[in-house]
């Protein structure tokens, strides 16, 4: 999507969700409500959700133009404005895998109250990123509903956590398919010449899929039919994916090309899925503590 404040259907989604719009046969009165959902500033809402929460999500591009999902542990509150996020924060792995944090790279963030389910998203262009500080200007931001998102007790960690350690590994490892088979969450990041953009996956355990030809595959479901992610894939191509176990703290980080399977056949394999997105990977890691539980017991003396 890229931003404007007529919310014309037509200026607000870009040819890639236009595109997929058009095949899912989204009418032209909900694109016009969809339009107008999307604010090119963060509204109070949604400025004191982001400045609640002890983690964020993100998407962003390396410097050969890859997109990654990773996390953004917030060990003290972030300051939200209309127009600006400032968080005091590295992204996970942000030097492995050679994150692109240079002023005017695109960069989405994902807000998620597991507790709530509810989530905001917001994308937008890095303004600032020093050793320990991530600020991004707002050119998007809106609201998701809650389907999917699994209600959950994260572990807390008492005292300190080590910070993320990265191995890059094969698909096939026996860690990185422990981690994918098990999980019911996870995250994936996208991008189209106008932006970036990051976006929650669920359902139950095993709706994340290891092909024998190596893909992995995974339902897309009834949704907002904003289309961020396809109509970015569309364009693109590629995705990135972050998949967390909870109960270790450890997550899978990978990169790829994308593609979307319209067969109904295909989307017949899981319970009301409409078609399915398959990610070819090309670079996968593994990060211990990734997740910084401690993150949530600081949260709670905010």
């Amino acid at each position: 999507m890229k931003n404007n404040p007529m919310a014309r259907p037509d200026h607000v989604f870009h040819a890639g969700e236009r595109a997929v719009q058009d095949r899912a046969g989204v009418p032209a009165e909900w694109r016009l409500r969809a339009a107008r959902a999307i604010q090119a500033t963060l509204p109070a809402q949604h400025q004191a959700f982001f400045e609640s929460l002890p983690l964020l999500f993100a998407g962003l591009r390396d410097m050969q133009g890859r997109p990654w999902a990773t996390i953004c542990p917030l060990p003290s509150r972030p300051q939200a404005t209309p127009t600006r996020l400032t968080m005091r924060t590295r992204p996970v792995l942000a030097e492995p895998l050679g994150l692109d944090l240079r002023a005017g790279s695109k960069a989405a963030v994902l807000g998620l109250d597991f507790a709530t389910r509810r989530r905001n998203r917001m994308n937008g262009v890095v303004t600032a990123a020093a050793v320990d500080v991530l600020s991004i200007d707002v050119e998007q931001s809106f609201g998701n509903c809650p389907k999917y998102i699994r209600t959950r007790d994260l572990p807390l960690t008492p005292g300190p956590l080590p910070p993320a350690e990265g191995v890059r590994l094969a698909l096939g490892d026996a860690a990185a398919r422990r981690i994918i088979t098990s999980a019911d969450t996870f995250f994936i990041a996208t991008y189209a010449k106008d932006g970036a953009d990051v976006s929650h996956r669920g359902g139950w355990p095993g709706v994340l899929r290891q092909n024998a030809n190596g893909s992995l595959s995974f339902p897309d479901y009834a949704g907002n039919r904003f289309y961020n992610t396809l109509g970015n894939i569309e364009i693109s191509g590629r995705a990135g994916l972050f998949i967390p176990d909870f109960t270790s703290g450890e997550a899978i980080l990978l990169t790829g090309k994308a593609g979307i399977d319209w067969s109904p056949a295909r989307a017949a394999e899981y319970e009301q899925a409409e078609r399915i997105v398959e990610i070819y990977p090309e670079d996968v890691w593994h990060a211990r503590h990734a997740l910084p539980r401690d993150a949530f017991a600081d949260a709670l003396n905010w």
